[in-house]
């Protein structure tokens, strides 16, 4: 091959995802959330904002497994590497609401505001106990395969996500329990918190379950790429990490 065509190749083999249309399905969806939070908390439409949110949660989770999809079978490259400083990046949005609601609950004359119902104890820690087992299942489905035990590692896979989704589903019950409650992010400053934080939290959650899926199509056909599942492991754990903070700060303090 001479050196025009191994360039023309090389720019062949990337053309697809520097052109991805899935990167525009992701902003869509998040369009999608940022309306259904003006519709219900501005314009008092809840109907219409469930809507938007249910339109949402499919181009998000679609965008992200279609994305990540795309990168399959590339090789080990920079992914792991790359996903560390993008670890390190979003550790530091959520520093930077973990500081705005440490300075006010610091400089708050009394907390919780007037207005804010107690908060469920029990709850969070069931919550807390069922994301750090997917954060177990996730490291005994990488275990099997590095043994190349396949259909273990697809069990294990599986599991983990439904994990994560039951982590979720809690999530979406709590928010709809205090907010029938008249808990909203509009009902003072720690409701805005709580939300904005959790919210956060959420949709992290909700990207590592796009991730997971994206992966599993080609798990369920026999075809198993170790870097892109380390890579996806390492992201996991991280989400599970970021709840510990949440979870302590948020609800116990």
């Amino acid at each position: 091959m001479s050196e025009h065509d191994a360039a023309h190749a090389h720019h062949a083999g990337h053309a697809h995802w520097d052109t991805s249309i899935w990167p525009a399905i992701i902003s869509v969806g998040i369009l999608a959330w940022s309306l259904a939070f003006s519709l219900h908390f501005v314009y008092h439409q809840s109907f219409m904002a469930l809507i938007a949110f249910g339109i949402g949660i499919p181009l998000i989770f679609g965008g992200v497994a279609g994305w990540t999809g795309e990168a399959m079978g590339t090789g080990e490259g920079l992914a792991y590497g790359a996903m560390g400083w993008f670890i390190l990046a979003e550790a530091m949005i959520f520093m930077s609401f973990f500081a705005y609601y440490w300075y006010m609950r610091l400089s708050a004359p009394s907390w919780p505001p007037a207005g804010t119902p107690p908060l469920p104890v029990v709850y969070p820690i069931v919550m807390t106990i069922v994301l750090v087992s997917s954060s177990i299942t996730i490291h005994m489905a990488e275990e099997h395969m590095h043994d190349g035990n396949r259909s273990a590692f697809t069990r294990w896979l599986l599991l983990t996500m439904a994990l994560g989704l039951t982590f979720l589903g809690m999530s979406i019950y709590e928010w709809s329990h205090l907010i029938h409650e008249g808990f909203t992010i509009a009902t003072n400053s720690f409701g805005t918190v709580f939300y904005s934080i959790t919210g956060l939290h959420g949709s992290h959650v909700i990207v590592g379950l796009g991730i997971f899926t994206a992966g599993l199509f080609p798990a369920l056909k026999g075809k198993i790429s170790s870097s892109f599942w380390r890579t996806a492991s390492l992201y996991w754990h991280f989400v599970d990490i970021i709840w510990f903070f949440v979870v302590s700060q948020v609800y116990f303090w």
